[in-house]
């Protein structure tokens, strides 16, 4: 999805100034909780900046979760992995290293900030029966049903617009 967006915005009128021309200006990423296979993958961020006006234009990512230093999927995955997961996906997660400090912030974030974005309150009105924020993100995870990856794409989509600024 990052590319398809990336490749939308290349040479598209900025929509700061509607004068200038957006230019190819990713900027580097460091990401943890990454798998090694895919890190160079996620090594930069797609960026562009104006011509004229020099404003920076970043689309929506499925693969960053706004300035987190993790990738998105491990942002989602591993607050709630004990209880949903597979066994193949709780051993890719425990590959990843996260420290259990950063699950359990991620936890609280996911329980007391999450319901509170943006986002959110615009969206949660589309789940019937409603979400259980007390369960986030588990019963978030829990509506996007298909098989695991597109499922996981499907809510990584959803959640995209928390990845840049509002």
């Amino acid at each position: 999805m990052d590319v398809d967006v990336a490749n939308q915005m290349r040479g598209a009128v900025c929509p700061h100034c509607g004068e200038g021309v957006l230019h190819q200006a990713n900027y580097p990423r460091k990401p943890k909780g990454c798998p090694r296979e895919m890190l160079d993958d996620y090594r930069f961020r797609w960026s562009f900046c104006c011509s004229q006006c020099r404003r920076r234009c970043t689309p929506a990512s499925v693969r960053f979760l706004g300035r987190r230093v993790y990738v998105a999927l491990a942002v989602v995955l591993l607050p709630q992995r004990r209880k949903v997961l597979s066994r193949a996906a709780i051993e890719f997660c425990d590959q990843l290293d996260v420290p259990a400090r950063t699950i359990a912030r991620w936890r609280q974030w996911w329980l007391q900030r999450f319901p509170f974005t943006t986002l959110w309150q615009a969206q949660c009105a589309r789940f019937m029966p409603p979400v259980q924020t007390t369960e986030l993100p588990t019963s978030l995870i829990e509506r996007f049903t298909d098989t695991a990856d597109v499922a996981m794409m499907r809510l990584l989509r959803f959640l995209s617009p928390l990845s840049v600024p509002t």
